[in-house]
């Protein structure tokens, strides 16, 4: 892996931690708040056991990849009405840092 790839995956897991580790375990099975986001990618939103998910967000028909991922970390109420997530990252190269760091996941 490229020098600034580690770079920023590093960095997306500080990120990660810190704006989103209070609500979301980067490891399976640990929901916490919010659903675990080990294997995102590809992930239909609103689909893991035990989880709990608002009604819009099971119902949204989102598959996570980076676009949905970018978008919905921008804002995510914007993105699905009713979500219960209320945290967005409104800055661009953070949250490409976080998503770098959820597909190494």
């Amino acid at each position: 892996m490229p020098a600034t790839a580690n770079a920023q995956q590093a960095d997306g897991e500080r990120l990660f931690r810190q704006r989103c580790g209070t609500c979301h375990s980067p490891d399976p099975g640990q929901n916490r708040s919010g659903p675990h986001l080990a294997g995102v990618i590809g992930r239909a939103a609103g689909s893991i056991e035990g989880a709990r998910y608002s009604k819009a967000m099971r119902e949204s028909g989102v598959v996570w990849n980076d676009e949905a991922l970018d978008n919905f970390l921008a804002a995510p109420r914007r993105m699905v009405p009713g979500t219960t997530m209320t945290v967005g990252v409104p800055d661009a190269a953070q949250r490409a840092a976080i998503i770098t760091y959820l597909e190494s996941q």
